[in-house]
């Protein structure tokens, strides 16, 4: 970022909701809220795959990954945002904005192949089931999730460095609550139409690519679950097998309705209120709807308060 009239650069200036001031108290309590829920739902999942053996299985293995994806991503954005909307001071390092694109580009990668290699076990438990273990074995499943961070970031570096070296003629306010590719983009003073269309390109490839391929793979499942004979394994299939579609379309639809189309042509308001739901309401979700109704999860948490509640009786 260039420097303006000689002066060094120190940082930008976070609008948020500060077009609406009435309504910053209720939004900063409600967010607040949200993310404890957020925090406490991943960091259990987390907790309950790492320590009962019945759950050291590739599904929980990929899910805690999600897990620990959303615990980053909503400590990235979600404490700033706290911050400004509590305080007068709406702004944000130079460095703490470059770190925030940064981590929540790559975060998002992560997540749009994490969610197509969870298909993908899916796919295999569901049409495979004799060979599952040999196929999903352990040391393709950590080869998998490392491809996923190694591939999320590894765009990161290069998004994150094409963005921040755009000349901003001294402009420092970003109509946003957190530092994100599309509001960078309508804050140079240059032509960004190589950069807008490089960010689509790389979009294409992190959103459309997952989604292609995890809607094949449920092409699949469906097709081989409409063989089940059993009622009840046709439930339990589609049941297990739901809750990672609900996940995709949120996730997906919320992204793709940020990101292709032009930065030029985005609602602000619109725009922020949709990635306060990516940020926030996605990462409380996905906890919520893989375990709600999961009996493996259920009987994990119910053995782990057992266990403490008879170590606190001996």
């Amino acid at each position: 970022m260039d420097r303006s009239n000689g002066s060094v650069f120190s940082g930008f200036i976070l609008l948020g909701f500060s077009n609406r001031p009435e309504l910053e108290p209720a939004l900063f309590v409600l967010m607040l809220l949200l993310y404890f829920l957020s925090f406490l739902g991943n960091s259990t999942i987390i907790l309950l795959s790492v320590t009962d053996l019945h759950l050291h299985t590739p599904m929980y293995f990929f899910l805690s990954n999600l897990s620990f994806m959303d615990l980053c991503l909503t400590t990235c954005t979600v404490p700033q945002t706290l911050f400004n909307i509590k305080g007068k001071d709406k702004t944000i390092t130079y460095g703490g904005c470059v770190t925030q694109l940064f981590i929540a580009l790559g975060l998002g990668g992560v997540e749009c192949i994490l969610l197509s290699v969870m298909a993908y076990d899916r796919y295999a438990a569901v049409c495979r089931p004799l060979h599952y273990m040999v196929i999903m074995h352990p040391q393709l499943c950590v080869q998998l999730v490392i491809t996923a961070w190694l591939t999320g970031f590894g765009n990161s570096v290069v998004q994150t460095a094409l963005t921040m070296t755009l000349p901003l003629c001294g402009r420092n306010q970003l109509d946003h609550f957190f530092c994100e590719v599309p509001v960078m983009l309508k804050l140079t003073c240059a032509n960004s139409f190589i950069n807008e269309a490089e960010l689509f390109a790389v979009s294409v490839f992190f959103l459309v690519v997952p989604l292609s391929l995890i809607l094949v793979s449920y092409g699949y499942i469906t097709h081989a679950v409409l063989k089940i004979k059993s009622a009840q394994g046709r439930r339990k299939a589609f049941g297990t097998c739901g809750s990672h579609l609900l996940v995709v379309v949120i996730f997906f639809g919320t992204l793709i309705s940020m990101y292709l189309q032009p930065p030029s042509s985005y609602s602000q308001d619109v725009n922020k209120s949709m990635a306060l739901f990516y940020t926030l309401v996605t990462p409380l979700l996905n906890p919520l709807i893989y375990t709600l109704r999961n009996k493996e999860v259920k009987s994990a948490l119910r053995r782990i308060v057992g266990r403490r509640t008879d170590s606190r009786k001996s």
